[in-house]
């Protein structure tokens, strides 16, 4: 089979299209022949040698995929060969075929194309898993996502108004802006031109949101203490502005305030086959309903991965990045 190997740590020159040896299941897994699969930034840190798949994982990058299941394991009682669906991986998705734990998979919801459905299940699952899961957002309440144009972003817009909550969102342009505000944010917010802690206060009567899903990390910290409400949750998917910062703790006891942070790839698969299970049971039902739909940027083929970290490292993108094998 052809996968997009990392070839050395580097830039992304470095992912070249190869034949390597075809992937093998055991017997609590399935063999999807993947349709398309979706970058996502953590890709490009392990383009870099900065984020190394876990043990026993794939060692070829892509952590979701959608496609036809072509092989089961003995003890796969759910799916079957033929069946069309959509998988959460820890990686290998850059490929043309892709081994997954049963648990990890999801049936392409109605409405979505078997192609665009490579789009959902890492957004699905880590934003369901944080901001609702483990942050416990819930109808009435604000809700603030940085970076709103991102996969993250667009997909936590949708899934957040479908369940009855005020979104303010920060991006960079007013091109990403309108975005947002198209998927339905209330407040959108341009981080380059306007201080966003002034704006939520402004627009919450000096209160705040309740809660606030950032990759940004230590520039931000401070700035998102000032703008959470008493029991604010903080919930940190990432750092990529930094990881180290001094931060007021009397902030957070003034506000009795929530901060945690996680990640979905390093999960047990127990843990994983719960988000899976949940985001099917609470998510699936919004999407095909036409409330919460994939926002695909661009389609390229599984030899365009250079070009599609290079494109997910401008920023210049909305939404997710597809690799079509």
């Amino acid at each position: 089979m052809k996968a997009v190997v990392i070839t050395t740590p580097g830039g992304p020159e470095v992912l070249q299209l190869q034949e390597v040896e075809d992937t093998q299941i055991n017997e609590d897994e399935v063999l999807i022949k993947v349709e398309a699969t979706a970058l996502n930034r953590a890709d490009t840190f392990q383009r870099q040698g900065k984020y190394p798949p876990p043990k026993g994982a794939s060692p070829y990058p892509g952590l979701e995929c959608s496609g036809t299941i072509v092989a089961v394991g003995k003890n796969v009682s759910r799916w079957k060969i033929g069946d069309q669906v959509c998988a959460l991986l820890s990686g290998g998705g850059y490929a043309e075929k892709v081994a997954v734990p049963a648990g990890q998979v999801l049936p392409v919801p109605q409405g979505v194309s078997l192609k665009d459905a490579a789009a959902l299940p890492e957004v699905a699952c880590t934003v369901w898993s944080t901001v609702f899961m483990m942050s416990r957002l819930s109808a009435g309440e604000t809700f603030m996502v940085h970076g709103g144009s991102s996969g993250i972003g667009t997909f936590a817009i949708q899934i957040a108004k479908h369940q009855g909550v005020k979104v303010f969102v920060t991006a960079g342009s007013e091109e990403k802006l309108a975005v947002c505000k198209d998927l339905g944010a209330d407040v959108c917010i341009n981080y380059k031109t306007e201080d966003f802690v002034a704006r939520v206060k402004e627009e919450t009567g000096g209160k705040g949101v309740d809660v606030i899903l950032d990759s940004v990390g230590a520039p931000y910290f401070q700035k998102n203490v000032d703008s959470l409400n008493i029991d604010g949750r903080l919930f940190l998917l990432g750092f990529m502005g930094g990881a180290v910062t001094q931060v007021n703790l009397a902030s957070l006891f003034a506000k009795r305030i929530t901060v945690q942070a996680a990640g979905l790839r390093t999960r047990t698969l127990e843990n994983k086959a719960e988000i899976v299970s949940e985001v099917e049971k609470n998510v699936w039902p919004a999407i095909v309903a036409g409330k919460v739909k994939p926002v695909v940027f661009k389609y390229l083929p599984l030899s365009g991965a250079a070009e599609g970290h290079r494109l997910m490292e401008s920023s210049q993108h909305i939404g997710k990045i597809l690799l079509v094998a």
